[in-house]
């Protein structure tokens, strides 16, 4: 009778075990432009998975990589989200956008809608525009 409890706790120890934690998954892709021009060495980009399911609330950010330019384009980047955030019905979208000293360089104008159901291709390709 004294075992029944020490077989029980183990199994309940056992399953809880079995199952995979939510991981942090990676979005990967890279960030290009069509004008045949340089990025000077002080430019800064931004990349960002947001929900924007609301139409009419800001996007909800899950995950965003900034810092300066590394070499020339196409710019590369990793998004690490956490899954547990993510809901089914939601939509979820990438933006990027490239600064100098704070001003606006470049920034993506079209929807780049991601599933996060392990089938988006990667890696990703963002177009960015320049902004006049």
């Amino acid at each position: 009778m004294k075992a029944l409890p020490l077989i029980l706790s183990s199994s309940l120890l056992a399953a809880c075990a079995s199952q995979p934690a939510n991981e942090i998954r990676p979005l990967e892709g890279e960030v290009f432009y069509l004008q045949r021009i340089a990025l000077p060495p002080s430019a800064t980009l931004s990349v960002s998975l947001q929900d924007v399911s609301l139409a009419d609330a800001p996007a909800v950010e899950l995950a965003r990589q900034q810092g300066p330019v590394k070499g020339q384009i196409p710019l590369t980047f990793r998004l690490d989200y956490d899954p547990a955030k993510v809901r089914p019905n939601h939509s979820y979208s990438v933006s990027a956008r490239i600064e100098l000293d704070g001003k606006l360089m470049f920034i993506s104008t079209e929807r780049h809608s991601v599933k996060l159901d392990g089938s988006d291709p990667q890696p990703l390709r963002i177009r960015v525009d320049p902004v006049r």
